[in-house]
């Protein structure tokens, strides 16, 4: 039963990062335009977009790293140009090209970034180790870092980025330049920080990535959001229509013109049956009566659920349809 049934006052909690109407730009070029972010605590939230979309400047703000132009940042409910260092205190983060000493070893590393946060010295040798452990580099500890894979490059500045316990974990396209097995790896590590209670924002230009990770996604293009929402339900409310995908035994050509049935859009060939896009999906039963009754064996009647890929390429579609639609000056 809702807790405001009985008069108690329900507050939404503070997200564990929000963006407001933000906008920066580098030398008149815009780089972020009244961009909105909301990530909520214990969640991982992907920025999904091309290159150049606006991902890693908008995780620069998130770290007061840089200063947007206009608009309203909150990290862990500060502000982090005026609560910097203590954003940066309890922010972890991974770049796509991680800052290491190649000169010195692993553990080297670990302890050098370790001082930095001010981990205490009489736990810093424990919490490298269980770090070390953690992400898979335990036995590459006493070796220098530029004899490292990009891979184990990454395992390396992951242990780094959870030193100091942070509450929110920065990633800016973390499996670049990994090859798809150490990819598989890394996104699994990243998952299962989550479950400590960590919250992960996370960059990337990969879709299967933000479909087999994200709890909450955030699609960017062009410096702005077009869509944002967990990925099943954007998909339920944002995709531009109904189809249903229907296999026949025979030839497709024998079942008649289905584009006559009232709230039939269009219908196309499949290798095994027609792909048919309604107006509604409770249509589908007259369609299905209608193959049946021109004489065709059905075998299959599947309800097309569009994947995270198919409905980003269709808003990024739909969003530049409407750009070129609008007059110059209300496109500014």
């Amino acid at each position: 039963m809702p807790a405001d049934v009985w008069g108690v006052n329900t507050v939404a909690p503070t997200p564990a990062v929000a963006l407001r109407g933000l906008h920066k730009s580098f030398n008149d070029t815009p780089a972020l335009t009244n961009l909105e972010v909301v990530a909520p605590n214990g969640k991982i939230t992907v920025l999904l977009g091309p290159n150049g979309a606006g991902k890693t400047t908008a995780i620069r703000c998130i770290t007061g790293a840089m200063s947007a132009d206009s608009g309203s940042v909150r990290t862990l409910g500060l502000d982090p140009e005026r609560d910097g260092e203590e954003v940066r205190r309890q922010c972890g983060v991974v770049s796509a090209k991680p800052a290491l000493y190649d000169r010195l070893t692993g553990w080297d590393n670990l302890i050098y970034a370790a001082e930095l946060h001010s981990v205490e010295r009489r736990i810093l040798k424990d919490r490298i180790r269980v770090s070390a452990e953690r992400f898979g580099i335990e036995h590459a500890l006493d070796a220098q870092v530029g004899g490292y894979s990009t891979g184990m490059k990454t395992r390396l500045a992951l242990a780094r980025s959870v030193l100091h316990e942070p509450r929110l974990l920065l990633f800016d396209e973390p499996t670049s330049g990994l090859d798809p097995e150490s990819a598989q790896a890394v996104l699994q590590l990243i998952r299962e920080m989550t479950a400590d209670g960590h919250t992960v924002v996370m960059c990337t230009h990969h879709l299967v990535e933000a479909e087999g990770l994200a709890d909450h996604v955030i699609m960017l293009d062009g410096g702005t959001d077009l869509v944002s929402g967990q990925p099943d339900e954007l998909t339920r409310t944002f995709w531009p229509e109904d189809s249903v995908d229907i296999s026949i035994d025979g030839d497709p050509s024998t079942i008649g013109d289905l584009s006559m049935i009232a709230g039939v859009r269009s219908v196309e060939p499949t290798p095994r049956g027609v792909h048919v896009i309604l107006d509604d999906p409770s249509i589908t039963p007259d369609v299905v009566s209608a193959i049946a009754r021109a004489g065709a064996r059905i075998t299959r009647v599947v309800p097309h659920e569009p994947t995270l890929e198919e409905l980003y390429f269709a808003v990024r579609r739909s969003a530049r349809d409407l750009d070129e639609s609008m007059p110059k000056e209300m496109a500014r």
